[in-house]
């Protein structure tokens, strides 16, 4: 049996395949299917596992979320262009009511196509999703942390189990900060968060928090950076590497190129996936390690924390 060396899948970067479906994804009728069917694709896999879709959408638009984003919306943040894309087959990317209100599905959704094979509810699933980061995460961070920041929160699942999971290792409630650049997202997460176990729900830059320096023990990036271009990742770890207290960590959940998972997708599935996130050649391109260590992190490791992700981690200094 021969083991593949592969590092990145044939479907991303500059190879024959990914130009081809590149091509095709620029093709606005071919890529008006694929939008179409990536969310019925993505709605079906949900709603068969007992994840209540319309349900969960309906619940949040007769929720208070809408009243919340003029209080939550930072009047001066100017958003860059790598953002205004098309995202998760959205036209309006992250900046609409209808990702806000379905993130949280697709979300649970996410989890259950990681272990497909096993007979998991879409809880026991999220659990483990987000358990097998922390697990990683918390044999580098500090015994005693005071405050944390997820940023790219989006609607705070994140966020709260992070804060959960590490209060309870702690024994003490952590101040924990969620970040993200949609407002939309953001008053998801607060309305959601009904116990305000969160201390703040910020909408700022990853590049440019306005957090003080040297102020958290612990940063993370739970599937946030293969929707970014790799300058914008490069910018965000600098700043990541400011608010840190020396010997404070950061922490990336996010796709691993190397998984047999990502490398064997099928045709169909690579082609819709890459229909719906615009920076994937850049993401599975990008030396991750690399540019932590050049943004001066003492690089640590790099662990297959599941079937399709990898957990990175760097500690400063």
């Amino acid at each position: 049996m021969t083991t593949s060396t592969k590092i990145k899948p044939a479907w991303a970067g500059e190879d024959l395949l990914s130009r081809l479906v590149n091509l095709l994804i620029q093709t606005k009728p071919i890529y008006s299917v694929m939008q179409s069917q990536a969310r019925r694709v993505l709605i079906k896999t949900a709603e068969n596992n007992g994840i209540p879709w319309r349900e969960n959408y309906q619940e949040l638009e007769r929720s208070s979320a809408k009243e919340l984003l003029d209080t939550i919306t930072n009047p001066d943040l100017v958003y860059p262009d790598y953002y205004q894309v098309p995202f998760h087959a959205y036209d309006a990317g992250n900046l609409c009511w209808q990702a806000a209100f379905e993130a949280a599905s697709a979300t649970y959704s996410m989890g259950l196509r990681v272990w497909k094979d096993q007979q998991l509810t879409w809880q026991e699933a999220q659990q483990k999703l987000r358990h097998s980061f922390y697990q990683v995460l918390e044999q580098y961070t500090p015994a005693t942390m005071g405050k944390i920041l997820d940023l790219g929160c989006s609607v705070g699942i994140s966020t709260l189990t992070l804060h959960r999971y590490f209060s309870q290792k702690q024994n003490t409630s952590i101040d924990t900060v969620g970040l993200d650049l949609s407002p939309y997202m953001l008053a998801v997460a607060q309305t959601t968060d009904t116990q305000q176990e969160i201390t703040q729900w910020l909408h700022g830059l990853g590049e440019s928090t306005g957090l003080a320096d040297n102020s958290l023990d612990l940063v993370t990036l739970q599937f946030v950076i293969h929707e970014l271009p790799r300058q914008a990742t490069a910018k965000i770890f600098q700043e990541v590497l400011r608010i840190l207290k020396p010997g404070g960590v950061i922490g990336i959940v996010d796709n691993n190129p190397a998984s047999p998972v990502i490398l064997s997708l099928p045709p169909v599935l690579f082609t819709l996936m890459k229909s719906t996130e615009p920076w994937s050649d850049d993401y599975y391109t990008f030396d991750v390690e690399a540019a932590i260590q050049e943004a001066g992190f003492n690089y640590q490791t790099t662990v297959a924390s599941d079937p399709r992700h990898r957990t990175i981690i760097g500690i400063k200094t």
